[in-house]
């Protein structure tokens, strides 16, 4: 549907937005009457919920926990999913990131007691992105019980820091002044998951301590736990030939076919499997001392870490020419292996072949051993004193600084040559392997090829700001001040590829695994052999670290911005309605540092911007039940941390001089923002609300390459390669750059609503529901030759989640359904000389089911249950914008039981 004809239809039934799940913090969630358990948390929670958001000057919804260390969920970014506009990214079952209105992770900012953050872990897969160097925030870092409660800012105001263009996320751990007296919260539960078979302990506990002026609260969670992902996939697809496979087998027809180069083959195929060992540790701490009503300190600090163990291997094809069993042969240690035969061959309408059998296939397995840990910590003294009567002084000094490590990530491949069938005819997401010889057997295969490699990123930030608000009279306020923030980013990696692969082909070094071979009986109905790494480095007397002395990719990023805002609030009658909002503006001045290394020596290169961005927020109250808002802004999305960072190359192959590298000039993204609501309240719990909202986003930053530029317009010292000077005529030059513009419409839906009104003991249902509508589109063929036009990378045009809660006097119990639709991951294209192998790649829709349930034992002791991921998902990942098999994998369902003890 055209943006102008859904923005006809939905302004015709304007009706609200957002349910939210929050509670004011220190509201138990077991209240004891006359002896009697009473559960009112998460009932209560809507309707606390539904009050703040209505008080709300911005366009927020929340989620706060039902009780001390109680969050709604076991993961940030799963109980983030259930607010209208959210959308979620797993990694083996648990929530990772969140995509806002449509925009992806890189869009959102993210603070943390106030204060802006950045915390990434990464993923294992490639088709992932794995270690992409990016402002989004990894939600799993944390486990959530540490968290009090979640506020989701949809609306700008001049206030707020700026940057995050779709939206801000602010996360608040608990604090002793939340609570009276003593409080004590232990939290214990075991379970396990349908595909690990493991036993995972997950334990909290908080104690604060409140002497009425003076507070100390300490929380910390831990939890450990197995993860598998496992299914299949292919290396994505690409026009091909015979490739020197023998096809005197086929038909006349089938050889024209095959020799045309028409056909479209897998890249490769494999069997997959991605197994973690991760632990998590969070710790908590907060200090709050008022030595007068109106001055107040707050000391936060917060340490988090994420250790991860990763096994990986696959069964895999290994073709000739990028294919999946064409060609192969070698002469190896001697002995002479032709290429492949093709017995049969079949394929679509679409010219991808789906059935293929070979004889003398190469086929190999691939063992991959990651060690990762992730450090977060972050320290945030704050406050606030009433310096004369109607002045107030906010202030905020903080220090992060965050560490990512992968010290090993090492694969070894075995090789070997049997007969094999490769069929996708099941379906676009289907694949079964015949293999005609024994996987299992070491004496089948032959060592190949040793890949090691590691990796290292450190960020740092650091925040001081301060904010005047001055009440003209007790409807009017007005606020001016000011923020300093740096921030740093900096890695290297290191590697080595093809280590004793010279010495197994020549035969000098033996070739035979079976010393340090084993089998793998971990994938559903197939084994296969892979190695044991220590034994494998020992029995080849390999020592790794010889081959990571060359850090590769050096680079360091910082920024460094001030800025200056004026804000007006009001609260006054218009015409007999109740009028409230408020209006401003914010100055901001950003400069960039980025080093890096070229072909020789470091580069350093500079850049700044500067802007103004207005905002307004305007709250009518037509009647006690109706609400109308709108709201009007400017914001900034700062780019990419890889797109600023200098560690590109220069080449000058026989005078033909190349330059890619990457642009710390670039500026940010930039938004004119739009959002009308209209919000109606009834009875204790209930609302129906209805928003729209629109953006015109500039400066969208994707890769340029321009022919015949003189180099001294690239930015670079005149030194980085010998005899390239500013009045050499670059042939080839790639960096990113500020080029595009789009326009990007929503809708959003939502109600919540309890059941009294049903007969018992239906009375005690509740629901909460919301669905989203976003669309943008880009022409991303003017960006990179051979894509398409197509939605926003990361954008799902719809999102809806469903939550169905029961509660009575000492039982609660909720199960919550949540829908993406796909969504285009990269729209850059792998381009070849036959042809684009993909011109997008893309997630197809999923539906994530969970569960929660609580019974209070008495006042003080409550069992639990979590379920997440009952329908066991699979994960969709397609090559093309005609949806190819590119991954498809299951990561099973976790169940986890405990208990709960307060005093």
């Amino acid at each position: 549907m055209g943006i102008k004809r859904t923005l006809l239809l939905a302004s015709s039934a304007l009706c609200v937005a957002q349910p939210v799940w929050a509670q004011e913090q220190g509201t138990s969630a077991a209240a004891d009457t006359g002896g009697e358990v009473v559960v009112t948390g998460y009932r209560t929670s809507l309707a606390q919920a539904r009050n703040s958001k209505r008080d709300a000057t911005i366009i927020k919804d929340s989620i706060a926990a039902s009780d001390i260390a109680a969050f709604p969920d076991l993961n940030l970014a799963e109980a983030l999913q259930r607010l209208p506009g959210v959308a979620i990214n797993r990694e083996a079952g648990e929530g990772r990131r969140i995509s806002l209105r449509g925009l992806g992770p890189d869009f959102t900012r993210v603070q943390l007691n106030g204060m802006e953050v950045l915390g990434n872990v990464d993923s294992p897969q490639d088709s992932r992105g794995q270690t992409t160097r990016d402002r989004a925030f990894d939600f799993n870092l944390f486990a959530a019980e540490l968290f009090n409660h979640v506020d989701v800012e949809k609306s700008y105001q001049a206030q707020q820091t700026e940057g995050g263009l779709a939206g801000t996320v602010g996360l608040f751990t608990a604090r002793p002044f939340d609570y009276k007296g003593t409080k004590i919260a232990l939290s214990a539960q075991g379970g396990t998951n349908t595909l690990t078979r493991d036993f995972q302990p997950r334990l909290t506990g908080l104690i604060s301590k409140n002497w009425g002026n003076f507070g100390i609260l300490v929380s910390g969670a831990y939890s450990r736990r197995n993860t598998r992902e496992e299914g299949f996939d292919t290396y994505r697809w690409r026009r091909n030939k015979a490739n020197g496979s023998n096809i005197s087998a086929l038909t006349a027809a089938e050889q024209a076919k095959i020799n045309s180069g028409d056909l479209l083959f897998a890249r490769g195929n494999r069997l997959s499997v991605w197994d973690s060992k991760q632990e998590r540790i969070g710790l908590t701490t907060s200090v709050q001392w008022a030595p007068t009503d109106k001055v107040h300190v707050t000391l936060d600090g917060l340490y988090g870490q994420f250790k991860g163990d990763r096994f990986e291997t696959h069964l895999a094809s290994r073709g000739g020419g990028s294919s999946t069993w064409l060609g192969g042969g070698e002469t190896f240690a001697g002995t002479v292996y032709p290429n492949s035969r093709v017995n049969a061959i079949q394929w679509n309408g679409r010219n991808e072949v789906t059935y293929l059998d070979v004889s003398g296939g190469k086929a190999s397995t691939e063992t991959r051993i990651q060690n990762t840990k992730n450090v977060f910590k972050q320290a945030v003294l704050s406050g606030d004193a009433e310096l004369v009567d109607g002045l107030t002084f906010t202030w905020l000094g903080g220090v992060e600084r965050s560490r990512y490590d992968m010290p090993v990530n090492d694969k070894f491949t075995l090789e070997g040559f049997g007969d094999v069938i490769s069929d996708y005819r099941g379906g676009t997401y289907s694949l079964v392997n015949t293999y005609k010889f024994n996987t299992t057997d070491p004496n089948f295969w032959h060592a190949k090829r040793l890949y090691v490699n590691n990796t290292y990123q450190d960020s740092a930030f650091d925040n001081v700001k301060g904010r005047f608000d001055y009440k003209v009279s007790s409807d009017d306020t007005i606020s001016v001040g000011g923020e300093w923030r740096r921030f740093a980013n900096s890695g290297y990696y290191a590697e080595a590829d093809n280590i004793g692969t010279s010495g197994f082909v020549s035969g000098k070094v033996n070739a035979n695994p079976s010393a340090y071979a084993k089998t793998y009986n971990g994938y559903s109905g197939q084994s296969w052999t892979i190695v044991d790494f220590p034994k494998m480095l020992q029995t080849l007397g390999i020592n790794r670290s010889q081959y990571l002395t060359n850090p590769l990719g050096v680079f360091a990023v910082e920024e460094r911005t001030g800025a200056a805002f004026a804000q007006y609030d009001w609260n006054h009658m218009l015409g007999g309605v109740p009028f409230r909002g408020n209006i401003g503006a914010r100055y901001y001045r950003t400069t960039v540092t980025s080093q890096g290394t070229a072909n020789v020596g470091p580069v350093t290169v500079r850049g700044e911007y500067e802007g103004v961005l207005p905002a307004a927020n305007f709250i009518f109250e037509l009647n006690p039940g109706l609400m109308v808002r709108f709201a009007a802004s400017k914001n900034i999305n700062r780019p990419a941390l890889g797109a600023l960072a200098v560690n590109g190359s220069v080449t000058n192959d026989n005078g033909n001089v190349t330059v890619s590298i990457g642009n710390p000039n670039l500026r940010p993204y930039k938004s004119t923002d739009f959002d009308i609501s209209t919000e109606y309240y009834f009875g204790s719990v209930g609302y129906v609300a209805g928003a729209l909202f629109y953006k015109t986003l500039d400066g969208y930053i994707s890769t340029q390459t321009i022919n015949n530029v003189p180099y001294s317009q690239t930015g670079l010292p005149d030194n980085v390669y010998p005899g390239v000077t500013g009045s050499t005529v670059v042939d080839s030059y790639s960096r990113p750059v500020n080029l595009a513009k789009t326009n990007l419409f929503g809708i959003e839906l939502s109600g919540q609503t309890d059941f009294k009104f049903l007969p018992a003991p239906f009375d005690r249902l509740g629901t909460a529901v919301n669905f989203t509508y976003v669309d943008s589109r880009l022409d991303y063929s003017k960006i990179y030759q051979g894509s398409i036009p197509t939605t926003l990378e990361g954008l799902s045009k719809y999102n809806a989640n469903a939550t169905l809660y029961y509660q009575d006097k000492a039982f609660d119990a909720r199960v919550s359904a949540n829908y993406r639709s796909g969504y285009i991951f990269s729209a850059s294209p792998v381009l070849t000389a036959l042809g684009p192998d993909q011109d997008v790649t893309g997630f197809e829709g999923t539906v994530y089911v969970d569960m929660s349930a609580h019974y209070s034992v008495t006042k003080n002791v409550q069992l639990t249950l979590n379920g997440i991921n009952l329908t066991n998902q699979r994960e969709k990942q397609y090559s093309n914008s005609t949806k190819r098999l590119y991954v498809v994998t299951r990561s099973g369902t976790t169940l986890l039981g405990g208990v709960r003890v307060t005093f």
